[in-house]
């Protein structure tokens, strides 16, 4: 029998992928197409994303298919949270997107309170706070008289966007707008009041679809661009952390998980969502997952704090593991940085940022690649230690492992840090889980798997999991104390 193929399209903050997938003998098969930058573009005092470019990757990596002879069941998109895209009366975009970096956020949050009170918003949402959340550039570009917000007749999530792009089919997925802070997660509808004050209603959004509902088919120009057919594009997790969770191999609830990439979410599922007074006290989100689940999770700074500084080293070398691999070389807990620091967010000098924090705070200033490397991943580890505990007060139910996927599984020395901070075991793969998750949603709807559990099965016999056990506990709980006093956790 010949297998059925999937085609995923995978954008992190950073770079984007596409990528062929099927599943072969209840096994797992996949292939990469095409990987590209995703850049972001600097101009006019803001920061925009390129979505255009992303597009023309989407349609490269479909004509490698069409070149291939390959056929192809359906597409399906998976990319960052919050951003959007506007879309004026004649279907036509009208402003590539700012990114959720754009300095013109600052203060929204504090302008969107003097509207609605921060502990109504959070009611309403059960959404950390954050001041590139979805809702708070909205009220940035209403108050800023933005000319592509006043324009728009749609509002449209980047992988709805994409697929609009694809389709001609506005929709609105449910996991990516759970990341908005404007969606009701009782509902699972826009919360008409958060939106109403911004001179917004639902109708500025596309129709409501869930992952493994259909989009559309690919458009005649796509068709013809391609060589394709009408092809269908399917909703999958369209947000790229819930792509990830779908993958996450675990063989019951009893786990939390950990994205590891350039953010890194720390978080458990649950049935319902979780909102009390413990959970906006530590600014906890709940965000949509699959079959209806929440991912009840955290957003902590990740790999962007290497990444940053990387660029800006001269002397270190091009490969990221033998930098991983050479900061060992340094005694360990002589610096800590908290990562989640307002001045790591996006500042002119990612090395000088880190030096300047641990200079303020008292602590010896890391100088070579090394040294910045070790203090970076040991702060990691600390901080995943520290909103494991507050998930523990919280969960419905007990945690006995810590599920790590993303990129940051190739980081070992991380890995066993993470382990060694929490006290408990790490078990990491698959490294590619958003693709993985993307690949499998589409499967579903197909009619290949029946439910998570199943999808879970398949993947945890499709890769190969590593495991690592917490080492050095007195010498981690006593650093984690040291941790605590510099970052006043």
């Amino acid at each position: 029998m010949a297998s059925i193929n999937f085609f995923a399209v995978d954008l992190g903050a950073t770079s984007g992928r596409t990528i062929l997938g099927s599943i072969v003998d209840g096994q797992l098969k996949q292939r990469e197409l095409t990987r590209f930058p995703n850049n972001i573009i600097q101009q006019g005092g803001h920061f925009f994303w390129d979505i255009f470019a992303l597009y023309n990757e989407i349609i490269r990596g479909l004509k490698v298919v069409a070149e291939e002879k390959i056929e192809i069941a359906s597409i399906g998109i998976d990319t960052w949270g919050v951003d959007f895209v506007c879309i004026g009366d004649d279907g036509g975009i009208l402003r590539t997107p700012y990114c959720y970096r754009d300095p013109h956020t600052d203060n929204a949050m504090e302008d969107y309170f003097r509207l609605i009170p921060k502990e109504m918003v959070y009611e309403k949402t059960g959404i950390q706070f954050m001041q590139f959340n979805s809702l708070f550039q909205l009220c940035a570009m209403r108050k800023n008289r933005d000319s592509a917000l006043a324009a728009a007749k749609k509002i449209l999530f980047v992988p709805d966007a994409l697929s609009y792009m694809l389709t001609g089919e506005a929709v609105c997925e449910y996991t990516i707008l759970s990341t908005s802070q404007m969606l009701d997660p009782r509902t699972k509808r826009i919360d008409l009041q958060l939106v109403n004050v911004l001179g917004l209603n639902e109708d500025h959004f596309g129709r409501y679809v869930n992952p493994g509902d259909k989009v559309g088919v690919l458009t005649p120009e796509v068709q013809k661009m391609t060589g394709l057919g009408a092809v269908p594009v399917v909703a999958v997790a369209g947000h790229d952390t819930g792509s990830a969770v779908a993958a996450v191999p675990a063989q019951n609830e009893k786990f939390a998980y950990l994205s590891c990439g350039t953010w890194s979410l720390l978080g458990i599922e649950t049935k319902d969502a979780i909102i009390n007074d413990k959970s906006f006290e530590y600014n906890f989100t709940n965000e949509g997952g699959i079959e209806g689940t929440t991912r009840f999770l955290k957003n902590i700074c990740g790999m962007w704090l290497l990444e940053r500084c990387r660029q800006e080293w001269t002397d270190a070398p091009k490969d990221v593991n033998q930098i991983n691999r050479e900061s060992m070389d340094v005694p360990a807990f002589q610096s800590f940085i908290f990562p989640d620091a307002p001045e790591f967010a996006n500042p002119s000098s990612m090395v000088e940022a880190i030096q300047d924090y641990c200079r303020r705070t008292g602590q010896p200033v890391p100088q070579t690649y090394k040294e910045i490397a070790r203090c970076i991943f040991q702060s990691l580890a600390m901080r995943y230690r520290q909103v494991l505990g507050y998930l523990k007060s919280m969960a419905p139910f007990p945690i006995e492992v810590l599920h790590v996927i993303g990129g940051g599984t190739k980081n070992v020395y991380l890995m066993q840090m993470a382990a060694n901070a929490i006290g408990m075991k790490v078990v990491t793969g698959p490294m590619e889980g958003t693709a993985i998750g993307n690949i499998m949603l589409q499967a579903k709807a197909a009619g290949l798997v029946d439910d998570m559990f199943d999808m879970r099965r398949i993947i945890a016999d499709s890769i190969e999991l590593v495991s690592y056990e917490p080492r050095d506990t007195e010498e981690w709980n006593a650093a984690y104390q040291q941790y605590l006093r510099v970052t006043k956790g």
